[in-house]
């Protein structure tokens, strides 16, 4: 692949420059500088508007449902979803069926995603199935790839699993990731528990059966040692836990979900199933105090919580219908259109394709001559309308489907491709 980049705002040490060429040449930058020659045979791309050049952006976390769900999404249109988004690379929870619990599993999703212009990094289930009971293997799997363990949308119930798996996964530096969600205390709940609930008549969920359970998870961490990260955190007080541990030397780090950096519970007002998610949309002071969070480094990044349905799962009166929506082709979209203030250009590169790969222990990718190319275009005043014929998910199940959005994704370079939008 020579493929010639005009008129790109490159982000190079930590800032975005002003327009400038960038040359590729077989997977490799090759230059970078003003009025670069066009090498024959290479293709040239040139922006009139302005266009960003960031490294690739990483999805920790998403949903992939191959083997064995692969009407909801397999792990080509997971790739496909990801390049649509500004993603070289996203690390798929292992909530499939068979759940990927065994060295085996882990190394089909990197042979069957070995051509992929993503890359594909296995998330290792925490416990055998994933049922929250025995161990799994977690050094096999670590061996065979896995960078880190989850029972991903099966939270831990079991503190001494947590515990056994933080004291285990300590001999090897590996990585556990909790969903802090305590099912008992959440009592079935539909939505936040607050204000709009109760004017809704529905079933609330309440703050606390985060908060327990990350205050639970953080005891566990101070009493083992090892490496934690509390992730898809949705509550103020779940915020002020992490930050307190942080600043006590724990080895924590946490995420959020942009949704609930962008909505919040008044959205469900209409009963509208493709809001439901989980964690849930709380109220404003739960957003404002994960935007706190994210600016003051207590969240470490960001993650699209991409969890696809097919349309029977989500087309329900709303108490019956599956949690979740899909996220991977929207995220840069939603920060440029209701985050734009609190989320600029630099901090999008660290919270979405720097601190997930420090996080996980990855290499991150960086733009300069000799690098490999793993990047990522966007247009971020590109004004649009979201339809289902943007999405490459096999799934629509996406609440913001007819909304005008700000900002798109151009394309990806990753493993010596070019994929367009």
């Amino acid at each position: 692949m020579r493929l010639l980049l005009r008129r790109v705002r490159v982000f190079a040490e930590g800032r975005l420059s002003g327009p400038q060429d960038v040359f590729l040449r077989d997977g490799v930058i090759a230059a970078i500088g003003q009025h670069l020659p066009l090498e024959a045979n290479a293709e040239e791309r040139a922006f009139a508007d302005e266009a960003w050049l960031m490294p690739g952006w990483l999805d920790v976390g998403a949903q992939v449902g191959e083997p064995g769900y692969e009407h909801r999404e397999d792990l080509y249109s997971a790739a496909q979803a990801a390049a649509a988004g500004g993603f070289t690379a996203i690390a798929p929870f292992p909530n499939t069926l068979p759940v990927v619990d065994n060295k085996g599993a882990v190394a089909f999703v990197l042979h069957k995603t070995a051509d992929a212009p993503v890359h594909f990094y296995p998330i290792g289930a925490l416990s055998v199935g994933a049922a929250g009971k025995d161990l799994a293997e977690l050094y096999d799997m670590h061996s065979a790839g896995a960078v880190a363990f989850s029972d991903g949308n099966q939270p831990v119930q079991d503190a001494g699993l947590l515990l056994r798996a933080l004291q285990y996964a300590q001999a090897f530096g590996g990585l556990v990731l909790d969903w802090p969600f305590h099912k008992g205390l959440a009592g079935g709940g539909q939505m936040h528990e607050g204000l709009v609930s109760t004017r809704l008549g529905m079933r609330g969920i309440p703050p606390l059966a985060e908060e327990v359970a990350v205050q639970r998870s953080l005891s566990i961490l101070e009493y083992t040692g090892g490496r934690l990260h509390l992730h898809l955190l949705s509550s103020a007080k779940s915020v002020a836990l992490v930050r307190a541990a942080k600043a006590a030397g724990l080895p924590v780090t946490a995420s959020v979900a942009v949704l609930n950096l962008c909505f919040t519970d008044e959205t469900l007002a209409d009963f509208d199933s493709l809001w439901k998610v989980l964690p849930p949309l709380r109220d404003e002071s739960h957003r404002q105090a994960l935007l706190e969070g994210v600016a003051d480094g207590t969240i470490d990044f960001l993650c699209t919580h991409h969890t696809p349905w097919h349309i029977e799962a989500k087309q329900l009166e709303f108490p019956y219908a599956e949690a979740g929506a899909i996220g991977l082709e929207t995220a840069f979209a939603l920060c440029r259109t209701y985050l734009a203030d609190a989320l600029p250009p630099e901090t999008l590169v660290e919270k979405w394709a720097l601190a997930p790969r420090r996080v996980l222990g990855l290499p991150a990718p960086e733009i300069k001559v000799g690098a490999p190319a793993e990047l990522a275009l966007f247009a971020p005043n590109q004004e649009w309308t979201l339809t289902e014929q943007d999405l490459r998910s096999r799934s629509a199940n996406t609440p913001l489907l007819g909304q005008r959005l700000r900002g798109q994704p151009i394309g990806i370079i990753s493993r010596g491709q070019a994929l367009w939008r």
